[in-house]
């Protein structure tokens, strides 16, 4: 898979054909489309919905983003396992179809993001929700955006996240090249060709904010607990690292995986045993966060 503005749309459209093809478990729990407003009158934002059949009154939630380089994807992509954690967590999920690069670069994603989650937290009532319980997770440019929201939030000090829960989060604009590069990582799937060619789409030129890119935070006090996996083989797993060290040195509970041999999207490989391996760990974190 080579990304660029010529092959953007053959990606999008293989995408497309595969989440219609995919065989979902047979769970107790109801999806459903919701629109929620957006900041622009008149445009909504297409989340997805996942509840048990029967959940109990005040229970967490669970806002979270799908991977595909802030350029491709959509909430379908997660929703075996949005399913299972529902089922299992007796939770609320909520999944974003945020709008994608390079026809709407940064802000405009964060902007979606950020209005799902206020929109989630104003409604906690009405959805039987307990909105002192609600985490942000996301699988690669998901991940760069819930720890981006995470960071967001903090600052303007509305809403208190429980918890984050990050795959494989591409958390730095900048790839490390020459003698700063691993030379372990990057080869596979998830290339820095293809990286470049998405930062280059959500973020233009470059961008040094910390709602972009979350390592770029100078302060990572007060962010919730954190979860981080990823693999040993994926481009991200040195930001990765260097993120956690720094949320420990500021006082974050942070828990890291680092699965050897992993590539970026290796989870695709949905039977291989290290994927459910990785699937148990992070149902056990938002357990941990959410439930115990």
């Amino acid at each position: 898979m080579t990304l660029s503005d010529e092959s953007l749309s053959a990606i999008r459209g293989m995408f497309t054909s595969m989440l219609a093809e995919q065989v979902l478990p047979d769970l107790p729990v109801e999806t459903r489309e919701v629109a929620v407003p957006s900041r622009e009158q008149g445009r909504t934002i297409r989340c997805l919905m996942i509840c048990p059949s029967t959940m109990k009154p005040c229970a967490p939630a669970i806002l979270q983003f799908h991977g595909g380089g802030h350029v491709m994807g959509a909430p379908e992509m997660n929703q075996a396992q949005l399913m299972q954690w529902a089922a299992e967590l007796d939770c609320l999920v909520l999944s974003v179809d945020y709008r994608l690069a390079p026809e709407i670069p940064f802000p405009g994603p964060m902007e979606d993001a950020q209005d799902a989650l206020r929109w989630l937290h104003g409604k906690a009532h009405a959805l039987g929700i307990d909105n002192d319980r609600i985490a942000v997770a996301g699988q690669s440019a998901g991940g760069a955006m819930a720890a981006c929201l995470a960071l967001m939030t903090r600052d303007e000090g509305e809403i208190q996240l429980a918890f984050q829960l990050l795959e494989a989060p591409r958390l730095d604009d900048r790839i490390r090249e020459g003698a700063l590069a691993n030379p372990f990582t990057g080869k596979f799937v998830w290339t820095r060709q293809s990286s470049a060619y998405c930062r280059k789409a959500y973020l233009g030129e470059g961008n040094s904010s910390p709602y972009a890119s979350a390592l770029r935070a100078t302060e990572l006090t007060d962010l919730p607990p954190t979860f981080i996996a990823v693999g040993a083989l994926d481009l991200f797993v040195d930001e990765c690292a260097e993120y956690c060290g720094r949320l420990l040195r500021a006082g974050v509970p942070t828990e890291m995986i680092v699965y050897p041999g992993c590539f970026h999207g290796f989870q695709m490989a949905a039977k291989a045993q290290v994927t459910l391996r990785s699937h148990r760990d992070s149902l056990n974190a938002l357990k941990k966060a959410l439930i115990e």
